[in-house]
This record gives structure tokens, C-alpha cells and sequence, in this order.
């Protein structure tokens, strides 16, 4: 296996508590979403901006280690779901508690060939989560049988198979 990527020293240009990279989620509701957020994963809101008509122009959640920024779409623009990757200890445990939060699985919790076990979902606004926990670490040599066992090739085909945006139409391909 090739070796292990270490993660970058953080710059002193970026300030605590922010990650190199946050991603912006925007929604109709960010109010909606923070709570999903918080109920769902254990998020803990850090800030909300609410103007004078009650829309949220900035607003900060801590998921796990990671700053997610969120504010309310302008009422003109398009639906703009974010896809979301998020490692947990227990992703049974953790997708479970996301669909009472109002998630709706969208692929099946499955062991992946490289020893993750992961499922999607999609939260209340639309956005969707790939909820993932790592179990085992897999060799190279591994890896590359397990690519081969059915059980692998069927989840592979489950997860590869999702079309977030199927086309309304049936006709259309």
C-alpha cells in the first residue's frame, strides 16, 4: 500500500476554529437545517445572523471537528443541495438517528471494499449526507481481492446506481 498521507500543518492564516476548506450549505431553511444538523449528528450551532424579517443571512455548526457555514437562499435562486460527506463512530447508530431527524435513506447502509461502512441519506432540505465510519483498514492486496467477492461488487453496484437527480421524465435518459 502506498504510504500514508499525513494531514498538512494548519496555517497560521486560518483561524481557529475553521478547517482549511468549510463548505456553505444554503437552503429555504436554515433554521430547519441547524436543527437536523444538531439532532442528527450531534451539531452544535456556533452562530446565527437573523435579520429583521427573520432570515438567516450567516449562520455556523460545528459537526464533529469540521465548520459548516449555512444562510437562507434569496427566493429567486435555485435549489443548491450540498453533498456532504461525514465520518462517525457508529454509522448503524448514526444513520438510524438521522432518518428520526427527518432524513430519508436514499442507499442502504453496506461494508465498502476498502473498510468503510457507509449509506446515504437525504435531510428535510434536500442535502445529501454520506454517513461513514471506517472499521477496518484494508491492504492494497486486499483491496484488490475484495473488488472480485460479490458482496463488494453488489454494494459497489448499490452506491454507484444512485442518481441523486433522476430524470422526471421515465422516457428520458
Amino acid at each position: 500500500m502506498a504510504d500514508p498521507i499525513t494531514k498538512p500543518t494548519r496555517s497560521p492564516r486560518v483561524p481557529e476554529p475553521y478547517g482549511t476548506v468549510c463548505p456553505w450549505v444554503i437552503s429555504r431553511d436554515t433554521g430547519s437545517f441547524i436543527d437536523f444538523a444538531t439532532e442528527a449528528f450531534g451539531g452544535v450551532e456556533i452562530a446565527r445572523v437573523v435579520d429583521q424579517n427573520g432570515v438567516i443571512g450567516h449562520a455556523e455548526v460545528f459537526i464533529g471537528e469540521s465548520v459548516v457555514l449555512a444562510f437562507d437562499a434569496r427566493a429567486h435562486w435555485p435549489a443548491t443541495p450540498a453533498f456532504l460527506r461525514i465520518y462517525v463512530d457508529d454509522a448503524d447508530e448514526t444513520f438510524d438517528r438521522a432518518i428520526r431527524a427527518g432524513g430519508e435513506p436514499v442507499t442502504p447502509l453496506s461494508d465498502t471494499p476498502w473498510g468503510d461502512r457507509a449509506g446515504r441519506l437525504r435531510d428535510p432540505q434536500g442535502n445529501l449526507w454520506w454517513v461513514m465510519a471506517r472499521m477496518e483498514d484494508v491492504s492494497e492486496e486486499e483491496l484488490n481481492r475484495r473488488w472480485a467477492e460479490p458482496k463488494y461488487v453488489a454494494a459497489m453496484e448499490v452506491l454507484e446506481g444512485f442518481d441523486p437527480f433522476p430524470p422526471s421524465d421515465a422516457g428520458v435518459s
